[in-house]
């Protein structure tokens, strides 16, 4: 194995976050950081496999990791995708409340909202939704105009080439294999050679629980995969669509449920709905890891999950496997929508880690360890928060690691 010389920070996986820790890193001068990315491009997984929406902190309890970053990081990310050119558009959102067991969870995310500090948030009629989204029915709604869209594997380039700008490396195909201790740093053993580093970042996404215990950190959680399956509008009904519309989201759940989102490069995103994956980088229905299948069904937390919400996993499974199910969730929001009026999209994976107890970890969870930062949830929106987060992590690679230089 080839060798390189000895870097002051080594960040595990190329996704966005991992992508903005490096760029908040090289911001100071003389600081050698390299980025390891298992995979041939950036952005491959989490990143690349969402629906690009900029979320605006409406639904995070506040004063959580979750609501602070979301607020500064989306302004932050707006501010960068104007300096570099990047297209995006604070286009707003609908979310609409289409029964009365609804109307109180409504209540609360506005509540949620305004103390989260979200301007121009209001409360909609029955009238004012179909102003908004002249198509789309339901008994109240929140408009949130913060809201936006943006084409995440684009930003994670830029952030990329401001990486290397400041003198920062970004390796490609250098899955991390094995993690040892010596003298003054760690021993990262990769696809393409010899790693070593004073220091280390894990963001692995959805391998980051393995890349913790390779580094001899027990996660305390484990991370179980959940597919997002969508599908996107026809051509000639995107016009039904203006910009986004959001179910109440079950409070139970770290989910949002199925919703329709405008994308920035064209066309109508439709769900996702969310499903157990039998492969942690699973985006086919017939995707299969026996060792990741096993790990999931031999965890402990896992199975307590499953027992617990074991009637809505059987839903999202028949509605995986039945379109016109999928189809009657999306007619709650858009009565007009019909079967043939929906063609096959994407599908997304999300690292959902899951504590021994079976609760899902809804907010940010990062471990420290002896010259180690590791990211083991990092849910939405990780990505629109993603230069808030990045500069956390830098700040706590600064303070643990000494890096004062």
């Amino acid at each position: 194995m080839q060798e390189s010389g000895l870097y002051d920070v080594a960040v595990i996986g190329g996704g966005i976050v991992g992508v903005a820790t490096a760029m908040a890193l090289v911001s100071k001068p003389d600081r050698s950081v390299v980025v390891l990315e298992a995979e041939s491009r950036l952005a491959a997984h989490q990143t690349g496999n969402n629906s690009g929406v900029i979320h605006s902190g409406l639904y995070y309890k506040p004063g959580s990791l979750k609501a602070r970053n979301c607020t500064e990081g989306r302004e932050a990310m707006y501010r960068f995708c104007a300096e570099q050119g990047i297209a995006c558009e604070r286009c707003g959102k609908v979310v609409v409340a289409t029964s009365p067991e609804e109307l109180p969870a409504l209540d609360r995310l506005e509540e949620r909202g305004r103390a989260n500090g979200l301007e121009g948030i209001q409360r909609l009629t029955p009238e004012a939704i179909r102003e908004r989204e002249p198509h789309v029915t339901g008994l109240a709604g929140l408009w949130v105009p913060t809201t936006g869209i943006v084409d995440y594997t684009e930003v994670t380039e830029a952030f990329a080439r401001v990486v290397r700008e400041g003198g920062g490396e970004i390796r490609t195909l250098a899955r991390v294999t094995a993690v040892r201790r010596e003298a003054g740093g760690l021993v990262l053993e990769t696809a393409q050679g010899v790693v070593r580093t004073r220091h280390l970042v894990n963001c692995a996404g959805l391998q980051s629980d393995r890349v913790a215990r390779l580094c001899g950190v027990e996660p305390g959680v484990r991370i179980v995969p959940f597919r997002g399956e969508y599908y996107e509008l026809a051509p000639e009904k995107q016009g039904l669509i203006r910009n986004l519309v959001y179910p109440v989201p079950d409070p139970q759940f770290p989910f949002l449920g199925v919703h329709f989102t405008r994308m920035i490069r064209g066309g109508v995103e439709a769900g996702p709905n969310a499903v157990l994956a039998f492969k942690r980088e699973g985006y086919k229905k017939t995707s299969f890891s026996l060792r990741d299948t096993f790990e999931t069904f031999t965890y402990p937390g896992a199975l307590r999950l499953f027992a617990k919400h074991w009637r809505m996993g059987i839903g999202e499974f028949y509605r995986s496997f039945s379109k016109r199910a999928f189809v009657r969730a999306l007619q709650k929001l858009l009565p007009e929508i019909g079967i043939n009026d929906l063609e096959p999209g994407g599908a997304g994976v999300r690292a959902q880690a899951v504590g021994p107890d079976g609760a899902p970890i809804d907010d940010f969870q990062i471990v420290e360890a002896e010259r180690m930062v590791h990211v083991l949830n990092a849910p939405s929106p990780a990505a629109t928060a993603s230069i808030s987060i990045g500069r956390i992590l830098a700040g706590l690679a600064e303070k643990n690691f000494g890096l004062n230089h």
